[in-house]
């Protein structure tokens, strides 16, 4: 969001042909992602982690298509964005600063199962 690349990321998504099928700009709180990045609790980069997602808005957003979840990972690429492949959203938009976390621009769930846990914490009660 602070770097004003909502509507390109949105639109990648959309020309690879997945619908988009909720979307909500928020400014997440610590318990919010304190559940979304729990399985990286006592890991070096967690509390600057959490620090940086709470530091601005971000956008969740729910695609929908035929194999998404691969089909979007692939997408957005290597979550080092030095690594990144060009054409892929982190290779194209991301940049590692030198800081204690790296800004990716996107995360996109693994598995079926955590898409079904990541979009009951983003979009609970919406």
């Amino acid at each position: 969001v602070r770097r004003g690349l909502v509507g390109e990321v949105i639109s990648r998504v959309e020309k690879k042909g997945y619908s988009i099928t909720a979307l909500r700009m928020l400014h997440a709180d610590r318990a919010l992602l304190e559940k979304h990045y729990a399985e990286h609790n006592g890991k070096p980069f967690y509390e600057p982690l959490l620090e940086f997602m709470a530091s601005g808005p971000i956008v969740a957003m729910v695609a929908e298509g035929n194999r998404v979840i691969e089909g979007f990972r692939s997408l957005a690429g290597a979550t080092d964005p030095t690594v990144a492949a060009p054409g892929t959203i982190r290779g194209d938009l991301a940049r590692d600063q030198g800081t204690k976390v790296v800004q990716n621009i996107v995360h996109g769930s693994d598995s079926p199962e955590s898409a079904a846990r990541e979009i009951a914490i983003f979009f609970e009660g919406k």
